[in-house]
């Protein structure tokens, strides 16, 4: 960690977890009290059914549901204290690096539109955390994290399945954006069935082909503008895009450039699993490594954002280039 954030932690952080030492303490005391309670209380149902003569199975399960009433007792307050050290550990490293954090968007940033251009996939359930937002060298960007989840039915019951769980990003740029162009995952063999065009909601895109074999190999490209496409989608950027997959640790990294926003902007979906979390609570809390990790994801995002920036002036070169030449 940078002086900024040695400072954070010895200052502010590391004195007020120490405080809540104590407080860690008892809350896995109590867990391991209520669990006792509950093996208890399983044992003894064990030992009640099984004196019986009839098939009493359905009366193990009011043990059962009991015991389980006390586990859950048992992790409540360790749970609370887990949510309040994540909301004061992310909103510390936040402001420290100019943003702002909210245990949960007010209103998750362009959500209809990840589903209209099919950037996410259908889901019966979701829900979201970990907001951040700020500007960084004139970029508005927002973050959050999203769990989708599809139901799933068998002979016997109804279930979830996870189909996504990952980062959601839009970000504004300083330079205009054109068009709309969708970078979707490549289908490999399936790319042979696809039409040259392809509908996202009410909207026709046109199949982009790119010249760059490593990108072409990862990502199909729909757009509206041949040109404008290429534009936005310049080596560099290109690049950036699979390094942000292997720096996330994710996979299936899509986006898109859009117009619509009136701003323009970029959006990003990440499969990264799930990120800001601060650690075992069966550890002493006043540990840097918990603040470290969410430092660095922090910083992969931030450092997007500034190559994107930077990149701004090779775009508007490629554009002019593209106009020249709209063949190439």
């Amino acid at each position: 960690m940078d002086a900024k954030f040695q400072e954070l932690w010895q200052e502010r952080l590391q004195p007020w977890l120490e405080g809540l030492e104590k407080e860690r303490k008892q809350a896995t005391g109590s867990f391991w009290i209520w669990l006792f309670v509950a093996i208890a209380i399983v044992v003894v149902g064990l030992v009640v059914v099984g004196s019986m003569n009839d098939d009493n199975f359905g009366f193990f399960f009011v043990f059962l549901v009991f015991a389980l009433f006390a586990i859950v007792a048992g992790n409540s307050k360790l749970s609370k204290l887990r949510k309040r050290v994540k909301e004061e550990l992310n909103t510390a490293i936040a402001e420290a690096c100019g943003m702002a954090y909210s245990v949960r968007p007010y209103s998750p940033a362009r959500f209809s539109t990840f589903r209209q251009y099919d950037l996410l996939p259908v889901f019966n359930r979701k829900h979201f955390e970990d907001h951040f937002s700020g500007e960084i060298d004139g970029c508005d960007f927002e973050l959050y994290e999203a769990h989708l989840e599809q139901r799933r039915r068998s002979k016997n019951r109804t279930y979830y399945v996870t189909v996504f769980r990952g980062v959601l990003m839009r970000i504004t740029f300083p330079r205009k954006v054109e068009g709309v162009t969708v970078i979707t995952r490549d289908q490999g063999w399936l790319n042979s069935l696809q039409k040259l065009s392809r509908s996202f909601g009410s909207t026709k895109l046109e199949r982009i082909g790119l010249v760059d074999p490593k990108f072409e190999k990862a990502f199909e490209v729909y757009g509206n503008d041949q040109v404008l496409a290429r534009y936005m989608l310049t080596p560099s950027f290109m690049e950036r895009l699979l390094d942000l997959e292997k720096a996330l640790k994710g996979k299936r990294v899509r986006a898109m450039f859009d117009q619509d926003s009136g701003k323009g902007e970029l959006l990003i979906a990440a499969e990264t699993g799930n990120l800001f979390e601060v650690g075992s609570m069966w550890k002493p809390l006043a540990d840097q490594g918990r603040i470290k990790s969410i430092i660095d994801e922090l910083n992969l995002v931030t450092g997007l954002v500034k190559m994107l920036v930077e990149s701004s002036t090779e775009t508007d070169d490629v554009k002019a280039m593209l106009e020249r030449n709209p063949e190439m």
